[in-house]
C-alpha cells in the first residue's frame, strides 16, 4: 500500500467516490461521516493524511485540522470544501494544512497533492531519524567516561546545551574538544540546525576572514560568486572556532564584533548581514598567558569564556581507559575485519603504565595499531608503539630492582606500586570496588582503606 489515508465528510456520495477512487490508486482508506468520529478512528489507527471537508456539522474542519495537528503533528491534512474563501485558505495554512482544494476538483489533482503530502511526511521522518542518528553519533553516548572528572563534564554540558551562551572548551590536544562542541550542539535545542566547525590554526591569514564572514563576488581574484561564509550558514545552529588561539589579531577583532552585535560583513560587501549562531570555541593553549603576550585580545578572551569546559587529561582519569579500549576495540575491530579483538592482560598493564601525552586521541591510534599488527583477535604487547613496549609497572613506578649504595625510600617506591595496581584494578573493574577488590584478592574494607589511605577513594 501506498499508505493510509482517512477520508472525513458528511457527504456520502464523496465519501464514496474518494474510496473507490483513491483505493485503485493503492492506498489504504477509511471514510467517517464526522469529524468527531474521525478522531475517534485516529485514536485506535493513526493515518499518514487526513482529508476533511471544510463545512460539516457538529466539528467542522478546521476544528479537525487543529484537533489533528495537536494530537497527530506528523499526520498530514488536506482541506476540501465548496466555499473557498481566500481568508479560509490562509487560516488553514496558518494552522498547518498541507493544501486546500475547492470542489468540485479535479481527481489528478487530488492524487498530486496526496503524493505531495506523503512525500512531505516522509522526509519529515527522515529528517527525524537523521537527527536522532547523529544525536547518537555526537550525543553523551558517544564521549567514553564514566570517571569522576567527566560526569563533571557531562553535568556542565548538560546545564548549558539549551542556551545560546558562548563555551570555550581547554584541555590538552587529543582530549576530545570537538566531541564536547558535537555533542552541545546535537544534544540542545539547536540540533535541527546546521554545525559549522573551523580550525583557525589551518587556514591561511589572508583567507581565514572570508572562510568566516563570507564574500561577495569580486571581492578577490578566484571570487567568481557569493560565498555565505561559516556563520552566515550556520544560521540558527552552531560554529565552532577550533584552536581559537591561532587566530590573526586582525581577524579577532571581526569575531568580536560579530559576537557583540550579531552581525558581519563579508568581504567585498557593504551592508551588515544580521546572524543568529551559537558560539563555542576551543583551544589547547593558556590563552590567560596569549593574553599577556599580546597575541590574543583580552576583550575577546572574557566573551568567548562565558561558560568554559575544561577537558581532563586521560592520565587524570584511568579509570576511563578500559571504557575507552572497549569502544575502540568495538569500532575498529568491525572496520578491520577483526569483531571481538581484545588485549591480553600484559598489553592492557602496558597501557595503564602508560602517561598518554597525546590522551585519548593517541590511544585511538595505538588500538588501531594493535587490531592492524595483531595475528589473530588478542592484541598482544609486540603490536605496541615500542615506547609503550618499554613502559610496564615496574617502569612507571621506577620499581628498582636493588637498593643501591645510597639507599632508598622503600615505603615510597612501595606507595607508588600499590597506588598504579589500584588504580589498574579500578580501571579494569569499570570502577566497580567490589570487582577491583576481587581482582586484587582483597576484602572490600581492606580495598577502601587502602584507596583511602592514597586519596582514591571518590566516596
Amino acid at each position: 500500500m501506498a499508505g493510509r489515508v482517512l477520508v472525513v465528510d458528511d457527504d456520502l456520495s464523496l465519501r464514496q467516490f474518494l474510496k473507490n477512487m483513491l483505493r485503485r490508486a493503492g492506498y489504504e482508506i477509511e471514510t467517517v461521516g464526522s469529524g468527531a468520529e474521525g478522531l475517534k478512528v485516529l485514536a485506535a489507527n493513526p493515518a499518514d493524511v487526513v482529508v476533511t471537508d471544510l463545512t460539516m456539522e457538529g466539528m467542522d474542519g478546521m476544528e479537525v485540522l487543529r484537533a489533528v495537528k495537536q494530537r497527530w503533528p506528523a499526520t498530514e491534512v488536506v482541506m476540501i470544501t465548496a466555499h473557498a474563501t481566500a481568508e479560509n485558505a490562509v487560516e488553514a495554512m496558518k494552522q498547518g494544512a498541507h493544501d486546500y482544494v475547492v470542489k468540485p476538483f479535479n481527481v489528478e489533482s487530488l492524487k498530486v497533492i496526496l503524493q505531495k503530502a506523503f512525500e512531505k511526511k516522509a522526509m519529515r521522518e527522515e529528517n527525524l531519524t537523521l537527527r536522532e542518528a547523529l544525536k547518537d553519533r555526537f550525543g553523551y553516548g558517544s564521549m567514553v567516561g564514566r570517571s569522576e572528572p567527566m560526569q563533571r563534564v557531562y553535568d556542565l554540558m548538560d546545564r548549558i546545551k539549551d542556551t545560546p551562551v558562548t563555551v570555550l572548551i581547554t584541555g590538552e590536544s587529543g582530549t576530545g574538544k570537538e566531541l564536547v562542541a558535537r555533542a552541545l550542539h546535537y544534544e540542545g535545542d539547536r540540533q535541527g540546525k546546521p554545525f559549522r566547525s573551523i580550525n583557525c590554526g589551518a587556514i591561511p591569514e589572508n583567507l581565514i576572514e572570508s572562510e568566516l564572514f563570507g564574500y561577495k563576488k569580486g571581492a578577490f581574484t578566484g571570487a567568481v560568486r557569493d560565498n555565505p561564509g561559516i556563520f552566515a550558514s550556520a544560521a540558527g545552529g552552531t560554529v565552532f572556532l577550533d584552536e581559537v588561539g591561532e587566530m590573526p589579531l586582525a581577524t579577532q577583532v571581526k569575531v568580536l564584533r560579530a559576537i557583540q552585535e550579531r552581525r558581519i560583513k563579508p568581504v567585498g560587501g557593504f551592508e551588515e548581514v544580521p546572524v543568529d549562531v551559537r558560539l563555542v570555541a576551543a583551544t589547547n593553549r593558556n590563552l590567560t598567558d596569549e593574553v599577556r603576550a599580546g597575541r590574543f585580545r583580552e576583550d575577546l578572551y572574557y566573551r568567548l569564556k562565558v561558560v568554559s569546559v575544561e577537558l581532563p587529561p586521560l592520565r587524570d582519569r584511568l579509570s576511563d581507559l578500559q571504557p575507552l579500549c572497549d569502544h575502540f576495540l568495538r569500532s575498529y575491530g568491525d572496520q578491520f575485519g577483526k569483531p571481538g579483538a581484545s588485549l591480553d592482560d600484559d598489553t592492557r598493564s602496558h597501557l595503564l603504565a602508560w602517561d598518554w601525552p597525546g590522551n585519548v586521541r593517541e590511544l585511538e591510534n595505538v588500538i588501531q595499531r594493535g587490531i592492524a599488527l595483531s595475528r589473530g583477535l588478542v592484541i598482544t604487547t609486540d603490536c605496541l608503539p615500542p615506547e609503550i613496549q618499554t613502559s610496564g609497572p615496574s617502569a612507571a613506578v621506577g620499581l628498582p630492582t636493588s637498593v643501591g649504595e645510597g639507599g632508598m625510600d622503600l615505603d615510597a617506591v612501595l606507595e607508588g606500586y600499590e597506588r598504579l595496581l589500584l588504580e589498574s584494578a579500578l580501571a579494569q573493574a569499570g570502577g566497580v570496588k567490589k570487582e577491583a577488590a576481587r581482582l586484587l584478592g582483597l576484602t572490600f574494607r581492606s580495598l577502601r582503606y587502602r584507596l583511602e589511605k592514597l586519596g582514591l577513594d571518590e566516596g
